[in-house]
C-alpha cells in the first residue's frame, strides 16, 4: 500500500508492503475471556508469579545465547589470526606475502559465505534486527521476526560475519536474539518444532508477547554491554511505543538476569574463578585512569566541555553523512540486488568481504607506521610491556611488517578483534600517528557504511564505536601536538568521539548515555557523554533521521512517531478515517462471513445493525432478521431506560419528595417506540453475498446510499476469531434458537495462537452456507472510540499510548461513520491529508 505521497522522487519506485498490526487493543473484559473473568486473587498471584519466572528464564537464556556467540567468535577469530600472524611473520622475511593474503582471504570468504547461506534460509536474520524489533514493539507484525529459525540463523550467522573480518558487530544482533527468546520461550511451542507441545494456556495474546519481547530486547542490550539499566531504557526509548509501568521492574529484572548469567560463565571460563563476576558484558571498555607518573593528566576538565560540544557537532555531521550514504546504498540494493536471484546477494557479501580483506592487508602493509614501544623494560621472554597498559591491551599490539621493538599502528587497529582495537584507542599509552588515525577512520567509515545492509547478520554499534574512537583519538593527538594541552587524557577523547559518532548515526540519547556510563564504570563521564550525545542528535536530526528509522521507512513500515506535528491539529478524525467499511451483523450467515473474509484483507470488522424505520415489515417470517433486531433492541441503552433504572433506585431513599417525583416522572414518561433512531434496524431482504466463491467484492456493487447508510455500532471482532468460529463449526440453523450455538472457551479460541488458520485454506464443502453465526459472545463490545470531531493529536495520543490496532469513529447517536488504523496515522498519510485540507480551504 502506498502510504500517501512522498517528497523524494526516488522514493516512489521503492516497493511498499502491507504490514499486519499486532492485536494489542483487545480488552480484558471480552466476554469469552473466561480465564481472566473467573480469576480470583490466588490465581492472579499465580499468574503474576509465572510472569516473573518467565522473565528470569528469558534473561538466563539470552545470556547463554551471548555466551555461545562470544565463545565461537573468539575461537574462530583466534584460529584465523594465529594462522595469519605466523604466515605474515614468516613471509615478511621470505617475500611471500601474497600467500598470506590468500590464506586470509580463504578464511574470511569461507566464513562470510556461511553467514550469507544462513540468511538465505531466513532472510529476516540479515542486519542487526533492531529496526525489525522496533517495528514489532511499535505494533507492526514483521513476518518471521521472532521465530526460532530466525534466532538460530542470527546467532550462528553473526559469529561467522564477525569471524569473517567484516566491519560488523555482534552486539546489535544480540538485541534481536534476546527479543526472539522473549517471544518464544513463554509460548512453550514453536512452528519449527511442531512435535514439542506443552499444555501451557498462559500468555496467549499479542499484548503478553509484546511485554516479553520488550524484556528480551532489554536483556540483549544488557548482555552485550553489561548494562542492565541501559537495556531497560533502550527498550523504553527505542522499542515500545507504549509502556506499562508495571513492566519496568520485570524488564530490569530480566536484564539483570542476562548480565549476571553471561558474567558468571565468561568469568569462570576465562579466569577459572567461578563466581568472581569480572566480565559483565561482551564489550567492556576497561578502566579509565590517568598514569600515576603524569601529574598534569585529568580525565576531563571544564575546559574540555567546549571541545566535547564541537566533537558532538562533528559527530552529528559524520553520522548524517553515514546515514545518507547508507540510505543511497540501501535504495540501490532494493532496485538492483534484491529483485535478482538470491545468489546475487551472496556474491555481494563475498565482494564486500574480498574488498575489506584486501584493503585491510594492503593498508597495514603500505600505510601503517612502525612506532617505537613506549617502555624500556623487558620481561624474561623479551616481550615488551607498555607502561600504564593492561595485559590485554599489551598483548594485542601487532608488529606486522615492522622491525624488532616497534609495532605497526595500522595493523594494531585492523588485525585485531574490534573490541581489542577499541581498547587500544581507549587505553594505549603509546601513540598512533595522526595520518594513521585519519586513514583508518576514512577506510573504516566507508567500508562499514558499505557493509551495513548486505545479506549477513550484522550489528552497527561496535563499528560505530571504533570509528568514533579513532576520530576522538585523532582530536586528542592534534590538541596535544598543536595546541599544547598536556592535561588531556586521550582515552576520554576517544570515548567522547565514539559517543559522538554513534549518537550521530543511531540518534539515541538517554539509553545510550546510560549504556556508555555502565560500560565505563565511571559516573563522572555522565555529563560529557550526555552533552555530546544531545548535540550529536540535534545536529544529525537537522539533516536526516537515524539509521534505524531510515531503514524502517525504506521498507514502508507504518511506524508511529512519538507525537504529531502541531499543524496536524487542523485535521479531525473525520478527515483521516476510512469511511468505506466492511462490517458484519450480530447474526450473520456463513456464506456472508466466508465472502467477507475471502474478498477483504482487513483484520477486524465492526459489528453493526442497520437503522431503518420499517423494520417491523422485515421481521415477519425471517428468523435471521428477527435475531438481529432483538439484539439491537436489547443491547442499546436508551436515556429513558437509564432514567427508569435511576428512578427505581431513588425509591429506596427516605425522602418522600424524591419518591413522588420519580413516580410522577415515570407516569408521564412515554415509552419510546417508532421515533427512536437507535431502535431501528434491518437485515437486507436480498443476500448481499450471493455465493461462497465470489469473483469480486460485493462492496463494489453497492450504491452510495447502500455503502454509507446509518449503522449502529456494537463492537469489534477480529478476523482470527471469525475464522476460528468457522473452523470449529460454531453456528446454528435458522429453525433453532441462537442459544443452541456451541460456546467456545478462551483456551479453545486461543489454541492456534499465534498462527491462526487462513480462510483460503478452509474446506468450504464442509460448511453449510445457510447456517447462522452469532458473533456477539466473541466480539469486543467496548473498544476505544472517538468522535468525528476529535483533533488528530488526541486521536494519535489515544491510539499510541493505548497500543490500539483499530479505532472506530462513532457519532453522537452511536452510529459508526469510519475507522482509523495505523496507516491512517503515519506521517506520510497525515501530510497528504493536510495538503488536501489546504487545497479545499
Amino acid at each position: 500500500t502506498i502510504l500517501g505521497e512522498t517528497h523524494e522522487e526516488e522514493d516512489e519506485i521503492l516497493p511498499r508492503k502491507d504490514y499486519e498490526s499486532l492485536d494489542y487493543d483487545r480488552c480484558i473484559n471480552d466476554p469469552y475471556l473466561e480465564v481472566l473473568e473467573s480469576m480470583d486473587s490466588k490465581k492472579a498471584q499465580r499468574y503474576e508469579a509465572v510472569k516473573w519466572v518467565m522473565v528470569f528464564a528469558i534473561g538466563v537464556c539470552t545470556g547463554l545465547v551471548g555466551l555461545f556467540v562470544d565463545f565461537f567468535v573468539r575461537l574462530f577469530t583466534q584460529l584465523k589470526f594465529r594462522v595469519v600472524q605466523s604466515s605474515v611473520e614468516e613471509c615478511t622475511e621470505k617475500g611471500c606475502l601474497a600467500l598470506s593474503l590468500l590464506e586470509l582471504l580463504g578464511f574470511n570468504l569461507t566464513f562470510v559465505f556461511f553467514a550469507s547461506l544462513l540468511v538465505l534460509i531466513q532472510p529476516v536474520a540479515a542486519g542487526s534486527g533492531i529496526p525489525e524489533i522496533k517495528c514489532y514493539l511499535n505494533g507492526v507484525k514483521v513476518p518471521g521476526v521472532v521465530r526460532l529459525r530466525t534466532v538460530v540463523c542470527k546467532a550462528m550467522g553473526v559469529l561467522f560475519s564477525v569471524a569473517g573480518g567484516l566491519f560488523v558487530g555482534k552486539e546489535g544482533p544480540m538485541i534481536h536474539s534476546g527479543a526472539v527468546v522473549g517471544a518464544g520461550l513463554p509460548q512453550f511451542q514453536s512452528i519449527s518444532l511442531r512435535k514439542i507441545q506443552f499444555n501451557f494456556p498462559y500468555f496467549r495474546s499479542d499484548r503478553d508477547k509484546r511485554d516479553f519481547v520488550s524484556a528480551g530486547a532489554a536483556a540483549g542490550v544488557a548482555a552485550a554491554f553489561g548494562a542492565p539499566i541501559g537495556g531497560t531504557l533502550f527498550s523504553l526509548e527505542e522499542g515500545s511505543s507504549f509502556w506499562n509501568q508495571g513492566l519496568t521492574w520485570k524488564v530490569l529484572f530480566c536484564s539483570m538476569a542476562a548480565t549476571f548469567t553471561l558474567n558468571f560463565f565468561r568469568s569462570g571460563i576465562q579466569f577459572g574463578s567461578w563466581g568472581s563476576f569480572q566480565l559483565p558484558g561482551l564489550l567492556n571498555f576497561g578502566e579509565f585512569k590517568c598514569s600515576e607518573s603524569d601529574k598534569k593528566c585529568h580525565l576531563w576538565t571544564a575546559v574540555d566541555l567546549g571541545f566535547f560540544i564541537l566533537m558532538g557537532i562533528v559527530g552529528g555531521l559524520l553520522g548524517a553523512t553515514f546515514n545518507c550514504l547508507n540510505k543511497r546504498l540501501a535504495k540501490y540494493r532494493m532496485r538492483n540486488v534484491h529483485p535478482k536471484p538470491k545468489l546475487v546477494r551472496v556474491l555481494e557479501s563475498l565482494l564486500v568481504s574480498l574488498t575489506t580483506t584486501v584493503v585491510v592487508f594492503i593498508a597495514s602493509m603500505v600505510l601503517g607506521e612502525c612506532r617505537q614501544m613506549s617502555s624500556t623494560s623487558h620481561s624474561g621472554n623479551d616481550t615488551l610491556s607498555l607502561q600504564g597498559m593492561s595485559e590485554d591491551v599489551n598483548s594485542s599490539i601487532k608488529t606486522f611488517f615492522c622491525p624488532n621493538e616497534t609495532y605497526n599502528d595500522m595493523a594494531t587497529l585492523f588485525f585485531n578483534p574490534q573490541e581489542s582495537a577499541i581498547l587500544q584507542l581507549f587505553h594505549q599509552d603509546g601513540t598512533f600517528s595522526p595520518v594513521t588515525l585519519s586513514l583508518f577512520f576514512l577506510l573504516y567509515f566507508l567500508l562499514s557504511c558499505w557493509t551495513y545492509g548486505i545479506s549477513v547478520p550484522s550489528g552497527l554499534f561496535v563499528p560505530s564505536l571504533l570509528c568514533g574512537a579513532a576520530f576522538g583519538r585523532l582530536v586528542a593527538n592534534l590538541l596535544k601536538s598543536y595546541i599544547g594541552l598536556d592535561h588531556i587524557y586521550s582515552g576520554t577523547f576517544a570515548l567522547i568521539g565514539a559517543a559522538a559518532f554513534l549518537g550521530g548515526v543511531v540518534r539515541m540519547t538517554i539509553s545510550l548515555t546510560v549504556i556508555l556510563i555502565e560500560s565505563t564504570n565511571e559516573i563522572t563521564y555522565g555529563l560529557p557523554i550526555m552533552i555530546t550525545l544531545m548535540v550529536a542528535k540535534w545536529t544529525g536530526d537537522f539533516f536526516n533521521k537515524g539509521i534505524y528509522d531510515i531503514h524502517v521507512n525504506l521498507r514502508g513500515v507504518p511506524l508511529l512517531e512519538w507525537e504529531t506535528e502541531v499543524e496536524m491539529d487542523k485535521l479531525r478524525a473525520s478527515d483521516i478515517m476510512e469511511p468505506n467499511l466492511t462490517y458484519v451483523y450480530p447474526h450473520t450467515r456463513i456464506q456472508s462471513l466466508v465472502s467477507i473474509l475471502r474478498t477483504t484483507v482487513h483484520h477486524a470488522f465492526p459489528v453493526v445493525t442497520e437503522n431503518r424505520g420499517n423494520e417491523r415489515e422485515f421481521m415477519k417470517g425471517n428468523q435471521l432478521i428477527s435475531n438481529n433486531i432483538k439484539f439491537k433492541k436489547s443491547s442499546i441503552l436508551t436515556r429513558a431506560g437509564e432514567q427508569r433504572k435511576r428512578s427505581q433506585s431513588m425509591k429506596s431513599y427516605p425522602s418522600s419528595e424524591l419518591r413522588n417525583m420519580c413516580d410522577e416522572h415515570i407516569a408521564t414518561e412515554e415509552p419510546p417506540e417508532k421515533e427512536d433512531l437507535l431502535q431501528q434496524m434491518l437485515e437486507r431482504r436480498y443476500t448481499p453475498y450471493p455465493n461462497l466463491y465470489p469473483d469480486q467484492s460485493p462492496s463494489e456493487e453497492w450504491t452510495m446510499e447502500e455503502r454509507f447508510r446509518p449503522l449502529t455500532f456494537h463492537g469489534l471482532i477480529l478476523r482470527s476469531q471469525l475464522v476460528t468460529l468457522l473452523v470449529r463449526g460454531v453456528c446454528y440453523s435458522e429453525s433453532q434458537s441462537s442459544a443452541s450455538q456451541p460456546r467456545l472457551s478462551h483456551a479453545e479460541m486461543s489454541e492456534d495462537y499465534p498462527r491462526y488458520p487462513d480462510i483460503h485454506d478452509l474446506d468450504l464443502t464442509l460448511l453449510n452456507p445457510r447456517m447462522i453465526v452469532d458473533v456477539t459472545p466473541y466480539m469486543n463490545p467496548s473498544p476505544f472510540a472517538v468522535s468525528p470531531n476529535t483533533h488528530v493529536s488526541q486521536v494519535f495520543n489515544l491510539f499510541r499510548t493505548m497500543g490500539l490496532r483499530h479505532l472506530p469513529v462513532v457519532n453522537a447517536v452511536g452510529e459508526i461513520v469510519g475507522i482509523i488504523t495505523r496507516h491512517n496515522l503515519t506521517h506520510e498519510f497525515l501530510q497528504a491529508r493536510l495538503r488536501q485540507h489546504y487545497q479545499t480551504i
